[in-house]
């Protein structure tokens, strides 16, 4: 076995950690990293008054690091799928980049489902992804 073959791979990206923490008082980076009950937490105090949102720019690292061991990688690129449902999910656009045309016309449809469509993959679309490459490699 070689270092490679045990290493873990590189899920997600420090680079969009910090520029989604650049909106972290609405708690984007931490959903990145698949912490949606921060990240919902986040959201409702603006970062905890701010002070969560400065402890966590040194926090990232560590972030990045835990969610590159939890989450399984493969040929979906979280990071592009994270930037399409962080800019533009409310058009369907990360469902169209998994492969998922039917819900993906249904988001363009609806404006994500008026929203809510779009704050349930702010809480699953790590997992999401997770699972199809684990499919892929089962």
């Amino acid at each position: 076995m070689t270092h490679t073959d045990i290493a873990p791979r590189d899920t997600h990206s420090k680079l969009l950690g910090y520029l989604l923490w650049l909106f972290g008082f609405l708690g984007a980076h931490r959903f990145y990293y698949g912490k949606p009950v921060t990240g919902t937490l986040w959201f409702f105090t603006l970062g905890l008054l701010g002070i969560g949102w400065l402890i966590d720019l040194f926090l990232i690292p560590s972030m990045d690091r835990q969610a590159d061991l939890r989450f399984t990688a493969g040929p979906i690129n979280y990071s592009l799928a994270w930037l399409l449902l962080t800019f533009l999910g409310v058009f369907g656009l990360h469902r169209f980049y998994q492969g998922k045309w039917l819900t993906g016309i249904l988001y363009l449809l609806t404006f994500g489902l008026l929203g809510l469509g779009v704050l349930y993959d702010f809480w699953t679309l790590n997992d999401q992804i997770s699972m199809r490459h684990a499919r892929r490699a089962g």
